[in-house]
Formats: structure tokens, C-alpha cells, sequence
């Protein structure tokens, strides 16, 4: 999500420009790299995928 479009509710100007410390707050939330998944989640989502591949291999045989 970009804050190219957004207007702040506190002093009606764009988030991009970062007006105010409400714009400025907004803006460092859309901007702190909050883009999918992060690498422990990853890594969490990973080996519980080979966990439930290993379960269903084992009930197979």
C-alpha cells in the first residue's frame, strides 16, 4: 500500500508529505517495510508444512 493517495484525518493535507505527526505516523507505518511475511514467519510456515508432509507420508504406509 502506498500513501501517495491518502489524506490525513487530522489536518486534511496528503500523508506523503507528512504535515503533521499524525501524517508523519502514517506515513513511518506504511513505510517500515511491513511487505508479507517476515523471515521467522516464513520460516515457522515452512517447517510446519514439512511437519503436516511427514505426518501424511507416515499415515500412508
Amino acid at each position: 500500500m502506498s500513501c501517495e493517495h491518502l489524506i490525513c484525518a487530522h489536518c486534511s493535507g496528503p500523508v506523503s508529505e507528512g504535515r503533521c505527526p499524525v501524517c508523519r505516523a502514517a506515513r513511518s507505518d506504511l513505510h517500515r517495510g511491513n511487505h508479507g511475511l517476515s523471515i521467522p514467519y516464513a520460516l515457522v510456515i515452512l517447517l510446519l508444512a514439512i511437519a503436516v508432509i511427514l505426518a501424511i507420508q507416515h499415515l500412508a504406509h
